[in-house]
């Protein structure tokens, strides 16, 4: 494998990015805009019922954030002309076919100009509804690779997604391929048509039957059905990452930031010497980019995989994150609306769902005690929160019911495809300084402690 120069490759480049204003592709964007400020247009496709919707959302979820700060200062008075320049905003919706770009103009534009896709366009929500988990995560892709397939000048098509669609399987998770039919729970012969058409079936039975519990419905049978037979149907070039704020933003380990700096965690479920695996998001964008120029003039048709994590090359454990924030809020601890300092201890660890059930019904038992034990002129008061705990109850294991296979996760994911092209960047003397991926050099201390956690308590802390 030889790479060209990736500055040289992405120079006069016309570029189609899915989920325009998610978190890796904001930083996709950014990241061309600043290093290649010649090439020639990102195509930015965006849920929007009209292109005054899509510039609002350009100002308000892109570039008006602090990730431009850099480029802002680059370009001065200049950023909003060059961002103008450089862009084209694309309304539409990737869960419909011809990605639900109404501008027939506008398709047969992106349908000549496009050199490469990038679909990052995905919904990371655990407990979203399976009619819309199924038309964002996998019919979406069919509609982009159909899309694909009418551009006259594309190179390559980059499909990405979290590692995490492996499954709850156990071991060393190889960079291989599904096939379509495969399925995660061992089964033959999945048939995503049939899935759709069951969806429509109950979708339909519930708007006869006047419903108003749709949501919850398909959400809840969505959870298990998705994790037994869910399948991503990418062809081409697929990027695996792993989890992190590059995936989930606040849902998963910045969750855990964010209730432990307030004062809020008394217990983790979990695993302590399982391993996380982390990647700093910068680095999976720069994996993007490098795989992207390395299979853009290959001629066969090719189906790699690299899985971008660190679970093998440089392994952090659960319990390497619960010290890592332990240290940080004792030495800089949040100051709550009070303007007081939120003190934090260490946490009571469980180590499976029984302790954890155990332990909730414990509380459980003794704030209704305490609830028992108040002056009955309250009474009325007290009912309301007795309501108001038991919902906050079913919610919270609700919650540990939909983590649990990530918070149990017991495999780790090879990385060899991205060592190989890792090697193949460095040897073909291509720009690695400016797209640098390789996790074993980070000190997760250093990390976490310096840069990580105070980006959460930065901008995810309200």
């Amino acid at each position: 494998m030889e790479l060209e120069s990736i500055l040289h490759f992405l120079e006069d480049k016309s570029i189609l990015v899915t989920g325009a204003t998610g978190f890796l592709a904001k930083i996709f964007a950014e990241k061309i805009l600043r290093v290649q400020p010649n090439v020639k247009k990102l195509y930015l496709l965006l849920r929007a019922a009209d292109t005054k919707s899509a510039i609002q959302r350009l100002h308000n979820e892109i570039i008006g954030k602090d990730l431009f700060r850099l480029l802002k200062e680059k370009k001065g008075p200049n950023f909003i002309s060059f961002i103008s320049e450089k862009t084209s905003l694309v309304p539409g919706d990737i869960s419909q076919e011809d990605l639900g770009v109404k501008d027939s103009n506008l398709r047969d534009e992106i349908r000549n100009q496009i050199d490469v896709i990038i679909n990052l366009a995905a919904t990371t929500n655990f407990d979203e509804r399976y009619d819309v988990a199924l038309g964002i995560n996998t019919f979406a892709v069919k509609h982009a690779l159909n899309f694909a397939k009418t551009c006259f000048k594309l190179k390559v098509f980059v499909h990405v997604s979290t590692a995490y669609v492996s499954g709850e399987r156990v071991g060393l998770i190889l960079e291989q391929p599904y096939h379509l039919g495969d399925s995660l729970n061992g089964a033959s012969g999945l048939d995503i048509d049939a899935e759709e058409r069951l969806v429509e079936e109950k979708l339909d039975e519930l708007q006869r039957l006047g419903s108003s519990r749709t949501r919850n419905y398909t959400g809840h049978e969505g959870v298990g059905h998705q994790q037994g037979k869910g399948v991503w149907m990418a062809k081409h070039i697929r990027i695996y990452k792993g989890h992190g704020r590059d995936a989930f933003g606040a849902r998963t380990v910045d969750s855990l930031a964010v209730a432990y700096g307030k004062g809020k965690l008394t217990c983790f479920l979990g695993e302590l010497k399982a391993v996380v695996d982390v990647i700093p998001a910068d680095m999976v964008v720069n994996a993007i980019i490098v795989a992207m120029v390395a299979h853009a003039n290959q001629t066969s048709d090719v189906n790699n995989i690299y899985q971008v994590g660190s679970s093998v090359s440089n392994p952090m454990k659960y319990g390497d994150l619960k010290e890592y924030g332990y240290k940080y809020f004792t030495k800089k601890p949040w100051i709550n609306k009070d303007g007081k300092p939120v003190k934090v201890g260490k946490v009571t660890v469980l180590s499976n769902m029984a302790s954890f059930r155990r332990y909730m019904t414990i509380r459980y038992l003794l704030l209704l005690k305490g609830l028992e034990l108040a002056n009955t002129a309250f009474c009325q008061y007290f009912q309301g929160t007795y309501l108001d705990l038991n919902r906050k109850i079913k919610h919270v294991m609700r919650l540990v019911d939909l983590y649990r296979p990530y918070l149990f996760f017991n495999a780790v994911f090879d990385d060899m495809n991205t060592e190989k092209l890792r090697i193949a960047a460095k040897e073909s003397g291509v720009e690695i300084d400016l797209f640098y991926f390789d996790p074993q050099l980070i000190s997760w201390e250093d990390y976490f402690i310096n840069t990580h956690i105070p980006g959460v308590v930065k901008y995810v802390f309200k």
